[in-house]
């Protein structure tokens, strides 16, 4: 009888059954959970970088790490998708997500090894998930489903759950910059709200206590000419330099005497003159190029007084033009008065050695707000913008839903309580998967243990108890080890939307792994391997 290997082509490579494939991807999916657990939590450990391009990246952002990781093997890359999904609908929880579903993956390991079949422990899991999803309303704190996207206070107290877990001890600080800047670019009806309108500069020097929120844009350059201050200005927007038209085709131009070559100079300056002349009788006084300002027209800008600035980014272009309100012309023409935007100030400042154009906006115009970020050292503020990424990511899902959960591991040991009461209930064989995925949801408390050097063997059995006893709130204090009622003590909070995907997308990452009992992986497309920097010739 021919076997499977021999009717591929050659390169293939065929694995089945539960060695081969099952637990050999269940490996995979460990090694890359214990990689990025270990960050988990306010005491989470960094882990250093460095990408194929050379850049050092020092970072506890989960989603960070695994992005720059290029994770080659299939399974492992589910759970790597599995992540991605949460960060692109979320912004948050992707640690929780690939931990989750590494614990999950190796307590299904065990049952295998027990004897277990995988589709016995897929029916389990598919089981308790739905359970878990059905309990999780109930753990959400009463009166939370209003809060009022407009109030500043109680914006911040929600957003200092996600900013402690990722930078601890500046939670106090971030969070109401972070709430102040979204609350000012927040629509009328706040399920609208664009994370992209709110932006971190980040300016090295100083400390992180002066980091401020700025209503408009921070450009890190200086404007292109004399003038460095505007107020109450009309802007024209260009998508392309400021310069002479330049001819799509090589041109000769036959000059015979003087008198023809000084009029031929004089016709281009007449033409540039002109153009810039209309700006000005536009009522513009600002001109904002996407390319390079040429020297005859910085000459007639600055003698009609306007302030030229250069932005090369396109995408810092559009968030200019979202801001002023202005049109982007792709044509070197004077603008109409439809094409105007409008600044409330343009300054140019010198902060922390650098020199930056702060361009200040009325909210009512244009809805972008910046967060300066400040400090010592440029992986700090990495970490800092992600920290305040989340925060703003956290505010998005507070628009579609405000309910919020105790933090601390309150709401996973809650559901494991609740679950291993579900899983007595049930006769089949599924009740020890139900039961193993209840002790999954511990590794929560047990990873925000070891992280803070705490001994795990003797937080969780305090946890256990305290949720026995009907303490729904009770989290892990990370500083003595005890269980506190996380909501009334600490103040700290999850968002309900981001847990329940979480753990939505953790579960079906498993479930798919564990379906998965034949891999088959055709050869690699030829040509040639690309050269390793430093390698020989």
């Amino acid at each position: 009888m021919m076997s499977f290997q021999n009717m591929l082509k050659d390169g293939y490579k065929h694995l089945s059954g539960l060695e081969e494939a099952v637990l050999k991807n269940i490996e995979a999916c460990k090694a890359l959970s214990h990689i990025t657990r270990t960050s988990l939590g306010p005491h989470g450990m960094n882990k250093l970088v460095i990408n194929h391009l050379d850049k050092l990246m020092i970072t506890s952002d989960a989603a960070t790490v695994l992005t720059e990781m290029e994770v080659q093997h299939p399974a492992a890359k589910l759970l790597v998708l599995a992540a991605k999904t949460q960060e692109a609908e979320l912004g948050d929880g992707t640690n929780l997500v690939v931990s989750l579903a590494g614990e999950l993956l190796g307590n299904a390991e065990e049952l295998i090894r027990e004897g277990l079949h995988p589709s016995e422990i897929v029916e389990g899991y598919q089981k308790a998930v739905n359970k878990v999803l059905e309990i999780l309303p109930e753990l959400a704190l009463p009166g939370t489903e209003k809060l009022d996207m407009r109030n500043a206070e109680d914006v911040a107290r929600a957003l200092r759950g996600p900013l402690a877990a990722k930078q601890y001890g500046y939670e106090h600080l971030l969070a109401p910059l972070v709430a102040q800047a979204c609350i000012e670019v927040c629509p009328a009806n706040p399920k609208n709200f664009n994370v992209d309108n709110v932006r971190v500069s980040k300016l090295i020097g100083g400390s992180v206590n002066k980091s401020t929120v700025v209503d408009g844009l921070i450009l890190r350059r200086d404007t292109e000419g004399t003038i460095k201050s505007v107020t109450d200005a009309k802007v024209v927007v260009y998508g392309q330099a400021v310069d002479t038209a330049a001819t799509e085709t090589k041109g000769t131009v036959l000059i015979e005497n003087a008198e023809q070559l000084e009029s031929y100079s004089r016709s281009e300056e007449d033409k540039m003159e002109e153009y810039i002349k209309g700006i000005a009788d536009a009522g513009a006084k600002v001109v904002v190029g996407n390319g390079a300002f040429g020297e005859m027209a910085m000459h007639f800008i600055e003698r009609y007084g306007l302030m030229a600035i250069k932005i090369p980014s396109k995408f810092e272009l559009r968030r200019f033009c979202r801001a002023t309100g202005a049109v982007a012309l792709v044509k070197n023409d004077p603008p109409s008065a439809d094409d105007l935007g409008f600044v409330k100030g343009i300054n140019v400042e010198e902060v922390g050695g650098s020199v930056v154009t702060i361009i200040k906006q009325d909210i009512k115009v244009g809805k972008i707000a910046t967060v300066l970020i400040r400090g010592s050292t440029d992986n700090m503020m990495d970490d800092m913008e992600r920290a305040v990424d989340d925060g703003v990511n956290s505010f998005k899902a507070y628009t579609r839903d405000a309910r919020l959960l105790p933090s601390a591991g309150a709401v996973e040991m809650e559901l494991s309580h609740r679950l291993y009461d579900f899983g007595r209930k049930q006769t089949g064989l599924d009740q020890y998967a139900i039961a193993k995925f209840a002790l999954s949801l511990e590794v929560v408390t047990r990873m925000l243990a070891e992280n803070a050097g705490l001994n795990a063997e003797n937080v969780l059995p305090v946890q256990r108890a305290a949720h026995a006893a009907g303490n729904t709130s009770a989290g892990l204090d990370i500083e003595d080890g005890t269980a506190k009622d996380v909501a009334a003590d600490t103040g700290c909070y999850d968002s309900y939307e981001v847990k329940y995907w979480a753990l939505k997308l953790a579960a079906d990452a498993a479930i798919t792994v564990l379906r998965v009992d034949q891999i088959i992986m055709a050869k690699q497309a030829g040509g040639p391997k690309t050269r390793t920097p430093g390698e020989d010739d």
